[in-house]
């Protein structure tokens, strides 16, 4: 099934049928994210004529082309490669006519690969919000809305620059509710959040907020393009691929083997271990009761669960839901599950994510290993590591957010 999701969403398969028609004066690619060489690929071997351009993706997720640039550059803490990518993409992209056509890539990761700081902020300044962030438990959306406001590219800069010239971003969504202003901050979306929306964000989360930065917050420098801007109406944004999209190709596996798949949603957000706690109680209430669902039947759901990082261990949200899960479980019989990133990156780690088996506890205690103490520690991967559980694709050229899986084969089930 988790084969199948990160089959659906591969570019080859999405770009060709949403790219426009040829226009009359040039035609420049550009885009961020981990799939967007990949989607170069797929658009140059679909592409009817001239285009040249340049494209930014997570280190070895590059794929060969042959008229557009690809660069690498680190994910998810930018560095200075995706910085000069950035300025170059601005400036390939300004003094175009009404003629050319941009057509922007656009995918998750983009955010931290297309990175380049408002004035006034250095990079490092940029740096340490950024790693702030992902350790606070601040959500995508409320992440974002702050590196939107502290960036000279994101929240629709990046279409702006393009006026006049036609501008048609494709979209490989791996946010909750696929909203365009979310996925890699929206270079080419026009945004309805403020500066005193991010202000608020870093307050709540209690950031360490450099001078610099809570300057170009406060004087309103920060703010990003508004719907109705005149420089983004010549510009479109069409979804290639959801996660919903990927989602249904695994339900599809199911029930292909006679086994009943529920898709919960798409957009399951909160920290990791309370969605696990959650997700370990409906689980326990349909293995004994057969309610709301019969059994045998798969649980699946996306989405973009948080962690707050309180201890050392080497985290990622994905297993730590399903550490969090295998705590509430108690080593439950007839339960199996499986959480990944579609990226193949859980947290910082080259590792997509863990299988959880009924012995898993069982096995982990044979070890020595005390899952709470791990689960406390933020360490999910060192646990299902040393377990031989750790679930790792390498780079899948994608990115539809999260998978999680969870059978009930029905050992349990009484009337």
């Amino acid at each position: 099934m988790f084969d199948a999701a990160i089959a659906a969403a591969q570019p080859a398969l999405c770009v060709p049928a949403n790219l426009p028609p040829a226009p009359k004066g040039r035609t420049i690619v550009i885009g961020a994210g981990k799939a967007s060489a990949a989607m170069a690929q797929a658009l140059e071997r679909n592409w009817p004529g001239p285009l040249e351009g340049l494209v930014v993706t997570r280190y070895d997720y590059g794929v060969p082309c042959e008229r557009i640039e690809i660069v690498e550059a680190a994910h998810p803490v930018p560095d200075e490669a995706g910085h000069r990518a950035a300025r170059r993409m601005l400036d390939m992209v300004r003094g175009l006519s009404a003629d050319d056509l941009v057509i922007c890539l656009i995918s998750g990761g983009g955010s931290a690969l297309l990175s380049l700081p408002a004035p006034g902020i250095t990079m490092a300044e940029k740096q340490a919000v950024n790693k702030a962030l992902l350790a606070s438990g601040a959500t995508i959306s409320e992440m974002n809305c702050v590196r939107r406001h502290i960036s000279a590219i994101k929240g629709g800069r990046l279409a702006a620059a393009c006026a006049p010239a036609r501008v048609v971003t494709l979209l490989i969504s791996d946010v909750p509710g696929d909203d365009p202003i979310d996925i890699a901050s929206g270079p080419t979306a026009p945004d309805h959040s403020t500066c005193a929306d991010a202000l608020a964000i870093l307050s709540r989360y209690g950031i360490d907020t450099p001078a610099s930065v809570s300057a170009v917050l406060q004087s309103g420098l920060g703010e990003s393009i508004k719907p109705g801007d005149e420089r983004l109406a010549a510009s479109e944004l069409r979804m290639a691929v959801t996660p919903r999209m990927a989602l249904q190709a695994a339900a599809a596996v199911a029930q292909a083997a006679g086994v009943r798949c529920h898709l919960l949603g798409d957009s399951l957000e909160g920290e990791a271990r309370d969605v696990g706690k959650v997700m370990a109680g409906v689980t326990r209430h349909i293995a004994a009761h057969g309610e709301p669902f019969a059994t045998p039947c798969i649980l699946l759901s996306g989405g973009e669960t948080t962690v707050t990082v309180k201890g050392q261990g080497r985290g990622g949200r994905n297993v730590e839901f399903l550490l969090s899960l295998g705590v509430a479980l108690e080593g439950l019989p007839g339960v199996y599950a499986l959480a990944g990133d579609t990226d193949g990156v859980d947290g910082v780690e080259e590792v997509a994510g863990a299988i959880l088996t009924p012995d898993s506890l069982a096995r982990a205690a044979a070890l020595g290993l005390r899952p709470r103490e791990s689960l406390d520690r933020n360490d999910g991967h060192g646990f299902f590591e040393a377990l031989g559980d750790s679930v790792i694709t390498g780079p899948t050229l994608t990115n539809v957010n999260d998978f999680r899986a969870i059978l009930i084969t029905g050992v349990q089930h009484a009337s």
